[in-house]
């Protein structure tokens, strides 16, 4: 077997100045790695991670390593790995890395297929790819696992209608429920770095234009804070009544994407699910509209029938492909629908992955101590375990917080006292 697959080792250097700059990014992690040294929770412990190979995963990566567990890491999308971040991993730290940025969907379950051969005991997932081949081609696997956790809303979904049918093999933790991810790293994390890839791929102003939001869930939240904090008049396509009178309380407008369609200049999708921007959408927007993607999965744009309704099509900047349409305008999709902001861009800042990745880190000895005491059903985090996240994230930022008096506590506790 090979012990690696990555596209150059000779970006090792590079990588690992990168990986040295994030860490310095995340205290959190780093107090966790402090303490998996001292205590190794993970030892004898071989864990799979199928996630997206940046320099904040590399830190991930590196604790799990510090706490005695044997790691081999694969990407979770063919468009997000930083090369010489996997190349680092490889020289530097030794850790099977299984990745190549641009990597064909073939090349990318084979990926999956090599990391799976090392038999984990944990699974580390972002989409659920993982758990999802174990269950359909390994399942000879599955005795040995004693759980998995699952980074993110689309994973966290996939695997709770598993639960649901009866399919789900063995525990997972859903680590993007826990209250210190998906409040910071879907709306500040994703609203950002998704700004930020639609920029480096097209290097347009946003001030002024109609920045469509498909979807009003934590991450279409932030991308929508972030593009009106441009300048952008922000319109929300959502179907949940109450998301979409939050986003009207919130002072956007509200409307279907057959009417959005026609004004918008920039589009992203942020949903979790499919076929959001379609054949009729593409055939209504302006000459020269902008469409991207910020959710897990290159499913919401139906690329499929943009091709089928297109004379041509060719790349006009790196990560941008101009669609002409058989009724002459064009539509420009970018990072072929993929995650804008981990394909165009680097990801997610390291301090708010900081917080996501402690849950992870915590979520693999969390699954020790309880093994063999757990059901085969999606799991939220711990609220010990997130709370004390929060309160090391806090203590990095130089931030007090007020504590309860005891005649306070004892107020809360009690029922006599009214008006």
């Amino acid at each position: 077997m090979e012990k690696y697959d990555i596209k150059n080792l000779q970006l090792a250097k590079s990588g690992k100045k990168k990986i040295d700059w994030a860490e310095k990014q995340m205290p959190v992690l780093r107090l966790i790695r402090q303490e998996f040294i001292k205590t190794k929770p993970l030892k004898n412990i071989t864990l799979a991670a199928c996630l997206h190979i940046t320099t904040e995963t590399a830190n991930l990566l590196l604790t799990l390593k510090a706490g005695g567990a044997f790691v081999v890491a694969c990407a979770s999308n063919p468009l997000s790995t930083q090369d010489d971040t996997a190349a680092a991993l490889v020289k530097y730290y030794k850790i099977p890395v299984y990745a190549i940025k641009g990597e064909t969907n073939k090349i990318y379950y084979k990926h999956i297929n090599s990391v799976l051969a090392y038999k984990p005991d944990i699974t580390m997932d972002d989409g659920a790819d993982l758990v999802s081949t174990i269950h359909k081609t390994h399942r000879n696997l599955i005795p040995k696992i004693i759980g998995g956790s699952e980074e993110t809303t689309t994973g966290v979904i996939r695997l709770k209608a598993m639960a649901e049918k009866g399919v789900l093999s063995y525990p997972i933790i859903a680590v993007n429920n826990a209250k210190t991810k998906h409040f910071f790293d879907n709306r500040y994390g994703t609203g950002q770095s998704t700004i930020d890839g639609i920029i480096r791929a097209t290097n347009i102003l946003l001030a002024g234009l109609n920045f469509v939001v498909c979807g009003y869930g934590w991450c279409g939240r932030g991308i929508a804070m972030r593009a009106h904090g441009a300048g952008s008049n922000v319109i929300i396509v959502e179907t949940d009544a109450i998301r979409a009178l939050e986003a009207k309380m919130d002072g956007f407008s509200v409307m279907p994407m057959s009417k959005a369609a026609e004004i918008g200049d920039v589009f992203v999708t942020a949903t979790g699910n499919i076929n959001v921007i379609r054949k009729e959408h593409f055939l209504k927007m302006k000459d020269g509209a902008i469409v991207a993607n910020s959710g897990h999965f290159n499913v919401e744009i139906d690329l499929l029938n943009l091709e089928k309704i297109s004379e041509t099509k060719k790349e006009a900047r790196p990560f941008v492909i101009e669609y002409k349409l058989n009724n002459g305008k064009t539509i420009n999709v970018l990072a072929e629908g993929r995650l804008v902001n981990l394909s165009a861009a680097e990801g997610h800042p390291a301090s708010v992955m900081d917080m996501s990745f402690a849950n992870q880190a915590k979520a693999a000895e969390y699954l020790v101590k309880m093994k063999g005491k757990l059901e085969k059903k999606v799991y939220d985090m711990p609220e010990h375990i997130d709370k004390k996240i929060a309160e090391l994230k806090l203590k990095s930022l130089g931030v007090e917080i007020e504590k309860l008096t005891l005649e306070q506590k004892k107020y809360l506790t009690s029922w006599e006292e009214g008006t």
